[in-house]
């Protein structure tokens, strides 16, 4: 889908299709819906003027009303699609109104549209907060580009509805230029593409996307934007002593993949500079191995990939947007498979870094693949490490499907990271990780389990876990294992795999350090 700018006033703009978004300025938890259209354009004004009356549409968060044939302006429709309340209005809000858009686009048919930049001037300054209008223009691109996909891939009659160019309509003003805008747009396109690169992997089954698979695409997309790639499986692992991640590994038949992705900026930074390292679980399938998972619901391991994807869809990003910092990518990819030469509970086995590992239970591996990716990132040199995994059903319990978890082992790394997260307009809390808690991992025969024994604070044990392999070196872990996954399509977005965490770690990578 190709996106552009257009500095053009949109009422005078001919498309098949325009969007144009309203927020709710009424006050008060129960005052009736008072919606106002963001755009100081008379003639969207008026054109909009009498449905709006009628209280039909209230301006509610992704919401859309269509108007055939509009009087005063040049659009064969006009769409106008809610952003919520006035007083909450946020970028995240645009991108979310942005893909509402576009998906009501869709299935009528529209190939080519235009979406008019949301001018916050129409409101009293009492109404609204300003709009950061590069944030914005990112924002609105990337809500574009993350509504196209519909995850019918492999569907024998898929019909094409993808809509091929989108205009975004938008002057400049006297709080923003148009190289800022052109900048957000130009943003947004590069991590939406990033973010829908890893979605699409998510969404391949487990019997086309196994390790080696997975590490190939991998390889051509740091080939197509200039990363560095190295692949390596079974002897290199056993080389580097990798013996929890060999664990997982041995009861399948598809042999692991250890992809390394390496970003060097165009200037070479300080001797003492930091190097990020992003690490992901990367298992393809998992059945649970010999303390093998319940039959309902498990075709849907395919997405325990999903914290690997996240990776190499930051790495993509950040190849793209060329930050001045140095950055690593390290997935640990296998399948957990119940095998006769699959580990078992009762084994121990030595991690990469020395650390002995009872196995309590064998569905717990993608800590285990983690604990000697980490490890490895730091003997790549990385000072700052995060990782992402769809880890733990604990932290669903937890959280639910709204956030996802956040852990760290340093509080000024997590406080850089929540505020990545909010310019990226996506939902962690982070739960605690203290020593404290470092009992209910420790065994009476090696040095840690791989599980805490007990159903409680399951989601913390296993950031403990994890905990013991990052030593002093600032952390970050993300468990995504609730919000990986669309179950529901929501008016902005297809129901399947979302991206999440990309955004964030793009942000976190390229922000303030």
């Amino acid at each position: 889908m190709d996106i552009s700018l257009l500095a053009q006033d949109a009422a005078s703009f001919q498309t098949p299709f325009l969007a144009v978004f309203a927020v709710d300025i009424a006050t008060g938890e129960d005052a009736e819906a008072h919606p106002v259209l963001l755009t100081t354009s008379d003639a969207l004004t008026d054109a909009a003027s009498r449905v709006l009356a009628t209280g039909e549409f209230k301006a509610a968060l992704g919401e859309t009303l269509v108007l055939h044939a509009p009087a005063g302006i040049r659009a064969d429709r006009l769409l106008i699609v809610g952003l919520g309340r006035a007083k909450s209005l946020t970028p995240a809000q645009a991108r979310k109104g942005a893909g509402s858009a576009l998906r009501a686009a869709k299935p009528r048919g529209i190939r080519e549209m235009a979406v008019a930049f949301p001018e916050d001037r129409s409101l009293s300054d009492e109404s609204i907060d300003e709009l950061p209008c590069q944030a914005t223009m990112r924002a609105i691109a990337e809500g574009l580009a993350l509504a196209d996909p519909d995850y019918d891939t492999y569907k024998s009659d898929r019909k094409d509805k993808a809509v091929r160019a989108v205009t975004v309509l938008a002057r400049s003003t006297e709080r923003s230029t148009r190289a800022e805008m052109e900048e957000g747009l130009r943003e947004g396109v590069v991590i939406a593409g990033a973010q829908n690169f890893a979605r699409s992997l998510v969404n391949e089954p487990g019997n086309i996307l196994t390790p080696t698979e997975l590490a190939k695409r991998t390889a051509a997309m740091c080939a197509e934007v200039g990363l560095q790639c190295e692949v390596h499986s079974t002897k290199k692992l056993e080389e580097l002593k990798m013996g929890a991640f060999l664990a997982v590994a041995q009861g399948s038949e598809q042999p692991p993949a250890l992809i390394t992705m390496t970003y060097e900026p165009a200037t070479k930074p300080a001797a003492d500079a930091p190097i990020l390292g992003l690490v992901g679980k990367g298992i393809t399938f998992d059945t649970g191995g010999i303390s093998i998972k319940p039959a309902d619901g498990m075709e849907k391991m395919k997405y325990d990939m999903a914290g690997a994807a996240a990776m190499i869809g930051a790495m993509r990003a950040i190849a793209e947007l060329k930050p001045a910092i140095r950055v690593i990518g390290v997935v640990c990819s296998a399948e957990n498979m119940p095998d006769g030469r699959a580990y078992k509970p009762g084994d121990v086995v030595t991690a990469m870094s020395g650390k002995t590992i009872e196995i309590i239970n064998t569905d717990a591996e993608g800590r285990l693949v983690l604990a000697d990716g980490l490890h490895y990132a730091k003997t790549l040199g990385c000072t700052h490490l995060i990782n992402a995994a769809t880890l733990t059903g604990a932290c669903v319990v937890a959280l639910g499907i709204l956030n996802a978890g956040l852990f760290s082992n340093d509080d000024s790394e997590a406080a850089r990271f929540q505020d990545a997260m909010r310019r990226a307009g996506e939902q962690f809390w982070r739960l605690p990780c203290t020593d404290d808690y470092r009992e209910q991992i420790k065994s009476k025969i090696a040095d840690i389990m791989n599980t805490g024994g007990v159903r409680w604070g399951g989601a913390i044990s296993a950031a403990m876990f994890l905990k013991e392999f990052v030593g002093d070196t600032p952390w970050i872990h993300l468990d995504i294992a609730g919000c990986a996954w669309e179950d529901e399509a929501k008016a902005w977005i297809a129901k399947g795999p979302t991206g999440i965490a990309v955004r964030s770690i793009v942000e976190w990578a390229t922000g303030p350090r």
